[in-house]
């Protein structure tokens, strides 16, 4: 029997809302949600989805640098202007990606931070049967009808359903539906467009978690909910050596010690700093610093090694997790560690968004054994806690 073709998906996140119900300057979708913007949190989830292709973000032209900041270093694709509504926003969304000619497109709110990749397999599973399907999950509380601040009416709770988001569409029955539907902005709801369109949309298996954020009260509920998922604790381990050569300071931790030597190396060659990073990366499973920041390559000569434990710490946050704590141990003769370490720990604990307690630095000799012993070099071993969710 012959494999059937496999299909095209591609995702577009709604990002252009004002968010008037949630106040303040910053639009919600930029808002900080453990530690990176609330877009990011959704834009992650399809980045990391083997099923989608393509990622592209709806967007006001005046948030570009907001966005660029919460999308920096994910592979999307450019933003596309919004409309001034969010079913105009769409269709701009739509026509911004015919090109690459999709067979299916997940449309998410930008303001759904914490969407699911087994969300988005359940809506991916049931549109290869039908025209459209949306991630929805049953509605389980009582429902009443109110007028003013009285109950007029109970409203049967059977066979409803609330309506989330990815909502996944066969790619040119959406636009086409969309294009139709142009000028008539009374859709919120790309489910609601498509149905009036004729197609049929069915429901896929949603997560109470994939809560959209409306409110400043659902992002403090939000930032709760995401501590209580980091349950997932990792521990990485990194060891680096460098060698002595000729000069007059010693850069540990992003602090320039004077000796009668520095340390040899194609960036400062801030040893305890490489031990770091790679400890973070090897807490999370993602190599080690010489994969990401090649040795011989030129853009990394004398560079500031803060660069490369910013670059891991953004890797944890980009899973979803924290780093929770760093120990260092610093293993040399010379020179004294003690004089620096309060300056040293500060400096770490700047780089690395910990707080003064989440860090710690020690200092040992090897008895004048080794290469360390007869001051040919320094050594530096580190251990990184973070927690993931599950």
């Amino acid at each position: 029997m012959e494999e059937q073709e496999k299909k095209i998906a591609v995702a577009l996140v709604v990002a252009g809302g004002r968010g008037e119900r949630f106040g303040g300057a910053i639009a919600k979708q930029y808002q900080s949600l453990a530690g990176i913007p609330v877009l990011r949190h959704a834009l992650l989830a399809f980045c990391h989805h083997p099923a989608v292709k393509a990622v592209a973000a709806v967007i006001r032209d005046e948030d570009l640098e907001l966005y660029q900041a919460a999308a920096q270093g994910l592979d999307v694709l450019p933003p596309i202007t919004g409309g001034d509504n969010r079913q105009q926003s769409v269709l701009n969304g739509l026509r911004g990606l015919a090109e690459l000619s999709p067979d299916q497109v997940l449309i998410h709110d930008g303001a759904r931070p914490f969407v699911s990749g087994a969300v988005i397999d359940n809506v991916l599973a049931a549109l290869e049967t039908r025209d459209g399907a949306i991630a929805a999950v049953p509605v389980v509380d009582s429902l009443k009808r109110g007028g003013g601040h009285m109950i007029v009416d109970d409203v049967a709770r059977d066979d409803l359903w609330q309506a989330q988001t990815p909502q996944g569409f066969s790619f040119p029955a959406i636009l086409s539906a969309h294009q139709d539907a142009e000028g008539n902005g009374a859709y919120t709801d790309d489910a609601a467009l498509a149905r009036a369109a004729g197609l049929d949309v069915a429901l896929a298996a949603g997560a109470a978690e994939n809560l959209k954020i409306t409110t400043a009260e659902d992002l403090a509920r939000a930032d709760a909910a995401h501590a209580a998922r980091l349950f997932d604790v990792r521990v990485g381990q990194g060891f680096d050596v460098h060698r002595f050569e000729p000069g007059e300071t010693v850069r540990l931790c992003g602090i320039d010690i004077p000796h009668t030597a520095r340390l040899a190396g194609h960036s400062d060659a801030d040893v305890a700093l490489h031990a770091v990073t790679d400890a973070i990366l090897g807490a999370i499973g993602d190599g080690d610093i010489g994969r990401h920041f090649p040795p011989g390559q030129t853009e990394w000569r004398d560079a500031d090694s803060a660069r490369f434990v910013a670059f891991a710490v953004d890797r944890v946050r980009d899973l979803g997790g924290k780093l929770a704590h760093l120990d260092l141990t610093i293993i040399c003769e010379r020179p004294k560690i003690t004089p620096h370490h309060q300056a040293m720990a500060a400096r770490l604990a700047d780089i690395s968004g910990l707080g003064s307690n989440r860090v710690s630095i020690k200092a040992t000799t090897t008895e004048r054994l080794g290469f360390t012993g007869r001051n040919e070099g320094i050594a530096a071993q580190a251990t990184a806690t973070v927690r993931l969710p599950i």
